[in-house]
This record gives structure tokens, C-alpha cells and sequence, in this order.
């Protein structure tokens, strides 16, 4: 549930730049460097540990730790305690403290890990889905992914051409609402059908039932388009 996950740096990496700074404070320091793979790690299992560095908002973790280490028989750690540094320049969006949330934030567009593999896609057509609220910016990323060579696939576009008439979801979407959707030269009023879904948890799942299966339809033949012109 990390905010931006894949922008973490991987572990060996993660290790190696805390084992340089480990030996920069104190290179007579003995120390074990070890993967997490559960929140307590050896803290609730080793006896030799005596002391648990905790910071202001994972004091709880602390106390977790000790009441499991409790629950093991073990005696309970010290727990010292730093406090957090403030960012005097982080944004609106970003947390108050200095943290790794917000410097994955300003990192996006920065790959760090390799791509991973999945055998269960093909190499090609390499398919990207472009999502975001209005004003996001989703056209402006299009337009640049376009320069870039990409074949762009408006799925705006089909919205309204799946409505059109002999459109694939022209006459359900007619039989469905009835003839009054319709404008007089038979293309349908989409403030008119609108109004009748909107507010309509029911009419807007009927809608959405009939149009995105067909527009679901359109993008897989578009991108088979784009396949056979490589």
C-alpha cells in the first residue's frame, strides 16, 4: 500500500547504500543488514536485540514489536525515539515531513527497476492505457506518446461512435431507452440520454452494458490495426 511502489529502489540497492552509510558513520560498527519479509522482521524473535530505533509516527510499530516480543517470552526493547524533519519546500501535494512518499512524487518518470517480464503478454503490440480525470493532461501525453511513433486509440472517440447510426450499439441503445433519445435526423441526443442515466445507478449499469463491450470491441480491432502496420 506504498504510495508508488514501483518507484522504490530495489533491495540490493537499498542495502548497499545503508551498509555505505553504516560505515561512513562508524567503520569499527558491527552490523547484520537483513531483508524484511514480514513487518517485524527479528525484532520479536532475536534475544541478543536490546534497543529499537522508532521515529514519531512508527512509535506504534515499536510498541507492536514489544508486545510480541512479550508474547514470545522475550524482554522488551528500548525504544528511542527521533523526531521528524519538516520539508520547508514540499509542495501542496506532498507530505509535511521529509519522507520517500514525496520523493517518489517528484521521481515519476525516472525508471528504476527494469520492466518486469511477464511470459503471458506478447513483445508486441505493446499496449499502454492512458487514464486520468479532465484537465489531467491525458491529450498532451497522447500527442507526445504520437510523436514518439505510438498508434493512438481515442476511446473518447469510439464512445461516441458506437451512438452513431449503424453504430454498433445504435439500435440496443434505442430499443433499450426508446425513440424519444432520438434527434430528428435519428442520430441519438446524448443530453436527452443522459438525463435518463445519470442519478440512475440501474439505466447507467443497462447503458454501460450495451456500450462498453462494443467499444471493448472497437479498441481490439484498432489495435490489431496497429499490429499489422508494425
Amino acid at each position: 500500500d506504498k504510495v508508488l511502489m514501483e518507484l522504490i529502489e530495489p533491495y540490493e540497492l537499498r542495502a548497499a547504500k545503508l551498509r555505505e552509510f553504516l560505515e561512513d558513520v562508524k567503520p569499527s560498527l558491527r552490523y547484520d543488514i537483513v531483508p524484511l519479509a514480514d513487518p517485524y522482521g527479528p525484532s520479536v524473535t532475536d534475544p541478543d536485540l536490546q534497543c529499537l530505533v522508532v521515529s514519531e509516527e512508527t512509535r506504534r510499530g515499536g510498541e507492536a514489536v514489544n508486545k510480541k516480543r512479550l508474547e514470545n517470552g522475550l524482554p522488551k526493547l528500548a525504544l528511542y525515539e527521533i523526531l521528524l524533519m519538516k520539508d520547508p519546500d514540499h509542495s501542496q501535494h506532498e507530505e509535511e515531513k521529509i519522507s520517500s512518499s514525496s520523493l517518489r512524487q517528484r521521481l515519476l518518470g525516472t525508471l528504476l527497476q527494469p520492466p518486469r517480464q511477464d511470459p503471458a503478454l506478447p513483445s508486441r503490440p505493446y499496449v499502454i492505457g492512458l487514464t486520468g480525470g479532465t484537465g489531467s493532461g491525458k491529450t498532451s501525453i497522447a500527442k507526445l506518446l504520437g510523436h514518439l511513433g505510438a498508434f493512438l486509440i481515442d476511446a473518447d472517440k469510439l464512445g461516441h461512435a458506437v451512438y452513431v447510426p449503424g453504430g454498433p450499439a445504435y439500435e440496443q441503445v434505442v430499443a433499450a431507452f426508446g425513440a424519444e433519445i432520438l434527434n430528428e435526423d435519428g442520430t441519438i441526443n446524448r443530453k436527452v440520454l443522459g438525463a435518463k442515466v445519470f442519478g440512475n445507478q440501474e439505466r447507467l449499469k443497462s447503458l454501460t452494458d450495451i456500450v462498453w463491450p462494443e467499444m471493448a470491441q472497437m479498441v481490439k480491432e484498432q489495435i490489431r490495426e496497429a499490429d499489422a502496420q508494425g
